[in-house]
């Protein structure tokens, strides 16, 4: 159970990474620092989402 636990937090800041991506996207710049901020929050965004997803998944519910 917490490793589902785990993957449903991972997921939501996977959500939080790519909204506040979407955020900078939207609002920023075109500036070399809101390139990277998009870049970095988007990527690590993604890989959060995707593992928490993952984690979720793969983790079997034990009858207690």
């Amino acid at each position: 159970m917490e490793k589902r636990i785990i993957g449903i937090l991972l997921t939501i800041l996977g959500i939080g990474g790519l909204i506040a991506a979407a955020f900078y996207f939207m609002n920023g710049g075109a500036g070399t620092r809101s390139i990277k901020s998009i870049v970095m929050f988007g990527v690590l965004g993604a890989i959060f989402f995707f593992a928490g997803i993952a984690l979720i998944q793969n983790t079997r519910d034990k009858a207690t």
